[in-house]
């Protein structure tokens, strides 16, 4: 094994191409069993395996996923590049699933609250709650205040939770969306369902679905083709991401660590820029960087199980395994039943809320897989993808992006030292 370590470390072309295959064999076994296990789980699952045996700890870094690109360059990419493909409209159109969201997050939180502390000890549960409602943000956090008082297994359990609460997320979502979207094309074959109605342009989200874009003026009109080329549309990209950056360091200066973090405003201000006309519409997609950052990201997202060791996971999984499914069960109903106040499907609404526990990417690949599975041909898997990816990513939205950072803020001064 050492062997073949050193020869994986001395090759940067071997190590993408045990990236490449771990990858395509997920989305193998995604198509193979139409999405009922996803490829996202196979994925993590093909990681921990290979961490445990021959994979170097460093081999996402080593392919050159590692950080910057995999980590902040990416993920700001890629969340500026989800703003240009949400517009204001859409976001008012799905305030029912904020709502959602909102109430299954809080029903998760009441839940270990009220029932984990008669089991396990109580830093467990308030460093481990905030990365279950959200992503590395959160969890870095807890870590570090958890650490600050020198609660070494708190801190391990934060990223632990982080790393481990897709394998949650991943089945049941799939089951839910793939619930959801039999009832959908069931309306939808018996013409009880027709697609949007054309008002405006539609662009493909990623070039996988159809959005309704409506025809307005903007502030900045458009870059004639013949000089848009990739590198002026990521130059766009990366002066809204810059601005981000800056504009998130200035509210650290009197915010502290409760500074905005910068994905937040890079995709408000991506929403905004492409209202004004300075990013175009689903700008990754019709540049064609999209699926590559969406490798990257995803092999640096799955890169951070090189720390979850057999003898790590055993210690805390007792009470990593009660916090997910107390908390799991806690948002299930609360989402459950603010949806049927709202009229929102439970299959919908379950699986928005779920977002919390991977949000971006895996929310687009968990919902494309259920569309190509279900769908027959492409009209159909447009139509789901239409109906059910905007709502997942307003969920992922607000649960990982935002709510997840406000939990995390709130919990800190609930350690105990």
């Amino acid at each position: 094994m050492e062997q073949l370590q050193a020869f994986i470390a001395a090759s940067p072309i071997f190590a993408m191409l045990i990236l490449c295959v771990v990858y395509a064999l997920g989305d193998t076994v995604g198509t193979l069993t139409k999405a009922w296990i996803p490829s996202v789980f196979v994925v993590a699952i093909l990681f921990l395996l290979g961490y445990w045996t021959f994979f170097p700890k460093d081999i996402v870094t080593l392919a050159g996923f590692g950080a910057p690109l995999g980590g902040t360059l990416a993920i700001m990419i890629c969340i500026t590049h989800m703003g240009t493909s949400i517009s204001l409209s859409e976001l008012k159109k799905q305030w029912k699933i904020i709502v959602i969201c909102l109430a299954g997050l809080a029903g998760m939180v009441a839940a270990c609250m009220i029932i984990c502390p008669i089991f396990v000890d109580f830093n467990y549960i308030v460093a481990g709650l905030p990365p279950l409602t959200g992503g590395i943000v959160a969890a870095t956090m807890m870590q570090e205040a958890a650490q600050n008082l020198g609660l070494e297994r708190a801190a391990v359990l934060a990223i632990c939770m982080y790393v481990c609460q897709g394998f949650a997320g991943y089945p049941l979502t799939a089951v839910m969306l793939k619930k959801e979207g039999r009832n959908l094309l069931k309306d939808f074959r018996n013409g009880k369902a027709k697609k949007v109605a054309k008002t405006g342009e539609i662009d493909e989200i990623n070039g996988k679905f159809a959005v309704e874009e409506k025809k307005r003026k903007k502030l900045i009109p458009d870059i004639p083709n013949k000089y848009y080329s990739t590198a002026v549309s990521l130059a766009t990209i990366m002066i809204v991401a810059l601005l981000s950056s800056l504009i998130s360091s200035w509210t650290a200066t009197f915010m502290g660590v409760y500074a905005i973090n910068q994905a937040v405003i890079a995709l408000i201000l991506g929403i905004a820029a492409t209202e004004i006309g300075f990013l175009r519409p689903n700008v990754l997609k019709e540049n064609g960087c999209f699926n590559f950052l969406m490798f990257v990201l995803m092999m640096y997202v799955f890169g951070g199980l090189n720390s979850a060791t057999p003898e790590l996971l055993l210690e805390i999984l007792g009470p990593l395994v009660l916090i997910i499914v107390v908390g799991v069960v806690g948002m299930c109903i609360c989402s459950t039943i603010v949806g049927k106040i709202l009229k929102v499907s439970p299959y919908m609404a379950i699986a928005t809320s779920l977002t919390a526990l991977y949000g971006f990417p895996p929310n687009y690949v968990l919902t494309e897989e259920a569309s190509k599975a279900l769908a027959d041909n492409d009209d159909e898997k447009n139509y789901l993808m239409d109906n059910m990816l905007p709502q997942m990513i307003v969920g992922g939205f607000v649960t990982v992006t935002i709510t997840s950072v406000i939990i995390a803020s709130i919990f800190i001064p609930l350690l105990r030292a």
